[in-house]
């Protein structure tokens, strides 16, 4: 028989969590559990101590909602007619524009959204994506501990404060990668609803068909396209017409205009802009990048890696 007091002390140690680590993660999440409180009644959170509302990613997907009820949703990709609904919100004006960027099957979260007074919408919104959010992390670090761990990541923190949707995305990619081995067709719905930020849709066909994973290829290609076509019935073709008007107009301001601080996108295009390299230049590094990248997933994902 194998010697169980021998094998017991490397399980031990294998599940341990380094004390350090602990304590640093629950320092992270006390931070974040009390500052947005304390942020909130002192009115530095959402509303300024003038009553005025803060600038934030937020304010765009709360104005689309209010013009998609209003019966005009594609007006939400026009960049002045958005702007107009955030300034009378938030009764102040602000640098630049909090465009709305979003395949129109995003609209129904948006509208959603709009339903309800601008501080409500805020903190439901940061609250209800982080269930799924935490579910995920737990069922990935299988122990509670992932919980703490989900709230203590610096980004959960920023992702609260501005209210965008780091929650939902991360949930949707973490949800299709734990439930692909065991239940491939839910972890293709969650890559089918993952279609809001279509940016994301360049990988993962790659690597599930590298992996032989039709189901879920097959599943998400399916919840993909009935969103397409629920957003079509509910908010007009005039919704996905603006959306593709729009995107060369949203390319050209970020991309080669710089419209957006370059340390905010996480690519290696803005990397080597932010150095003061050129369009062109960037452009190389990126799809140079880009191809490695899809070569070592597909090469990955049809070995014998775990």
């Amino acid at each position: 028989m194998p010697d169980a007091t021998s094998a017991a002390p490397v399980a031990s140690h294998e599940g341990t969590i380094p004390p350090a680590f602990f304590n640093l993660c629950f320092v992270l999440v006390v931070v974040t559990a009390s500052y947005f409180p304390a942020a909130l009644f002192t009115h530095w959170w959402i509303y300024n101590p003038d009553g005025l509302g803060i600038p934030t990613d937020f304010v765009n997907v709360w104005a689309a909602g209010k013009l998609a009820l209003a019966g005009q949703p594609a007006q939400a990709w026009d960049w002045d007619i958005q702007k107009q609904v955030e300034l009378a919100l938030l009764k102040q004006d602000f640098d630049g524009y909090f465009a709305w960027h979003y395949p129109p099957p995003f609209l129904f979260i948006a509208s959603l959204l709009a339903h309800f007074p601008y501080a409500v919408a805020f903190i439901g919104w940061a609250s209800v994506s982080m269930l799924p959010y935490l579910a995920v992390m737990r069922a990935i670090v299988a122990r509670p501990f992932g919980l703490m761990l989900a709230i203590a990541i610096p980004a959960a923190f920023n992702n609260i404060l501005v209210g965008q949707n780091g929650f939902l995305t991360a949930a949707l990619i973490g949800g299709t990668l734990y439930l692909m081995p065991v239940r491939p067709i839910l972890a293709g719905i969650c890559l089918g609803l993952l279609s809001y930020k279509p940016q994301y849709g360049l990988l993962f066909p790659l690597v599930l068909v590298a992996a032989a994973q039709w189901t879920a290829f097959v599943s998400a290609a399916i919840v993909a396209v009935s969103m397409a076509l629920a957003s079509w019935l509910a908010f007009g073709s005039e919704s996905w017409q603006a959306f593709f008007h729009w995107m060369p107009m949203f390319s050209q301001a970020f991309l080669t205009e710089g419209k957006a601080p370059w340390f905010k996108l996480q690519s290696i295009f803005a990397l080597v802009r932010y150095f003061g390299g050129t369009e062109q230049l960037a452009w190389l590094f990126q799809w140079t990048l880009t191809a490695i990248v899809a070569a070592v997933l597909v090469m990955m994902w049809r070995s014998k890696v775990p």
